[in-house]
């Protein structure tokens, strides 16, 4: 069990490292898109979600759950680029 949960802790940190990666193409995105009204873009999010459903269910991993989560990761990536938007147009 200690080997199993070594490696869920290296998993752990390495998601976060991603997450970093994600977040900075977010303040990209915040930089680039000309008004506050781009931010949300929900035909978007939709798109993002349905391929990580599909990605996990290609990997026998659980749809509903892995959409869960993508629900989260969206609506918090959209949260950030709305506050990076209005802090680089202050």
């Amino acid at each position: 069990m200690i080997d199993v949960r070594i490696g869920v802790d290296a998993t752990d940190r390495e998601l976060v490292a991603l997450l970093e990666k994600r977040f900075g193409y977010m303040r990209a995105a915040a930089r680039i898109k000309p008004n506050r009204g781009a931010v949300r873009d929900e035909e978007r999010k939709a798109s993002v979600i349905n391929a990580a459903v599909a990605d996990a269910k290609a990997r026998d991993l659980p749809g509903p759950v892995i959409g869960d989560i993508w629900e989260r990761l969206v609506e918090g990536s959209i949260a950030y680029e709305f506050d990076e938007w209005d802090r680089t147009r202050d």
